[in-house]
């Protein structure tokens, strides 16, 4: 019997520091990348840590949100929780990890796909961080870039990796 496996894509802002937040917060405004995510994520599954959720302070709309905690009394409306990385990859269906740090983390070794946005500045006040990648065992399948303007303060490429290394 054929059995598909999900896909986990990562999902993230990142400085040039793999920096991705500030006192449970964006680093910055980027409304092209927002749509990116936006649209990317729409009638999916998001997974978040606990305190992105409040980040949040809602469920993601038109999303399956599921929620990871540590803390058993942990409630919210709208969103599924669990409690390890392993609850939610033994009824795994296609996942979006939307952060923070620690989830990213856990799921790292899972992820069969990164999206993410490279930030062209370094955010010297960042407390939160992506963790490091190796991007040698990732193939780049896709790169946009986007120019800084009067919308956007950074100039920054969204970039579509998938894991393995591409065939020569």
């Amino acid at each position: 019997m054929f059995c598909k496996m999900p896909i986990i894509t990562l999902i993230a802002a990142i400085g040039e520091k793999f920096e991705i937040g500030e006192k449970n917060k964006l680093l910055c405004d980027l409304p092209e990348d927002m749509r990116h995510f936006w649209e990317t994520t729409k009638g999916k599954t998001v997974v978040m840590g606990r305190k992105t959720f409040e980040s949040i302070g809602k469920p993601l709309p038109n999303r399956k949100n599921i929620v990871i905690t540590r803390d058993k009394n942990f409630t919210a409306e709208g969103v599924s929780i669990a409690y390890t990385p392993e609850e939610i990859l033994e009824n795994a269906e296609d996942l979006f990890i939307i952060g923070g740090s620690e989830i990213y983390r856990l799921f790292l070794p899972y992820a069969t796909h990164l999206s993410l946005t490279h930030i062209h500045a370094h955010f010297h006040q960042a407390d939160a961080f992506f963790p490091t990648v190796d991007f040698e065992e990732w193939t780049e399948l896709s790169r946009t870039h986007f120019a800084r303007d009067e919308r956007h303060a950074y100039g920054f490429e969204v970039v579509e990796y998938e894991r393995g290394k591409a065939s020569s």
